[in-house]
């Protein structure tokens, strides 16, 4: 795996990450004094190693989102280890060894289900991670079938069964996908708002704070940030097009 990159391309991706930065904090202001400062996650899946290398040098960014498991697996040996790994993509049951093996991985945003949530625990347990690993519940806010997540209504009991039950993990927040082309009421993502819904009620039924809300990505992270986003996975506007997806990167 390389890690060389030309000094062109390491220009053209620090441009485009201060360009996303700029918009996030013109969001910012235009929220006021209830603005709260979310984290930018680079989706660098598909991309080369040399591409998020150059994005941590030039530009000292940490957080990076992957959505197969043994490109993740891959890059994270090779890269620096302080880099905190997003996974992003549906994680299969016979994978959550590799990925709580993982040491540098921050949290995992996809966690669908309490099987999977055991499933996962069990793999950190036999990992001996010496923190429990963060991870979000995805929720699938607009219904759509082709779309991974539990539906809102199953989220406050896979949230109790994960905080009660699961004690190698550790219930961070909370992750969505909006739909490409949302039917805004009030300037409102409803996607977004369910999410942050869903929040509320883990958040007053479990008695816990500080959950976070993960949506957001390059058509709407503007607006994902103004309904409350902690957290923005951002890929394409940063890295460009994405090539074709080798079933040998899963």
């Amino acid at each position: 795996m390389s890690l060389a990159y030309t000094v062109e391309r390491a220009q053209e991706i620090a441009d485009n990450l201060t360009g996303v930065k700029a918009k996030l904090d013109e969001a910012l202001q235009s929220k006021g004094a209830s603005a709260q400062k979310a984290r930018l996650v680079a989706v660098s899946k598909l991309k080369p190693a040399s591409d998020i290398l150059a994005a941590y040098e030039k530009t000292g960014q940490l957080s990076f989102g992957e959505n197969y498991v043994q490109e993740l697996e891959e890059k994270s040996k090779e890269l620096p280890s302080d880099i905190q790994w997003h996974f992003i993509g549906s994680l299969q049951s016979n994978k959550c060894k590799v990925v709580a093996a993982i040491p540098n991985v921050f949290v995992v945003e996809t966690v669908d289900s309490a099987k999977k949530a055991t499933t996962l625990d069990k793999a950190c347990a036999a990992a001996a991670r010496p923190e429990p690993l963060r991870i979000f519940l995805q929720v699938n806010t607009s219904g759509e079938e082709s779309k991974s997540g539990m539906l809102p209504s199953a989220v406050l009991e896979v949230a109790q069964h994960v905080v009660e039950t699961c004690s190698h993990l550790k219930l961070a927040g909370f992750m969505t996908i909006g739909s490409p082309n949302p039917d805004l009421e009030n300037g409102e993502n409803p996607d977004f708002k369910a999410l942050s819904e869903c929040r509320t009620t883990v958040q007053d039924a479990l008695k816990i704070n500080g959950l976070e809300l993960s949506m957001g990505m390059s058509d709407d992270f503007q607006r994902a940030l103004l309904q409350g986003a902690t957290n923005i996975r951002v890929g394409s506007t940063i890295f460009g097009s994405r090539p074709p997806f080798n079933k040998t990167a899963a």
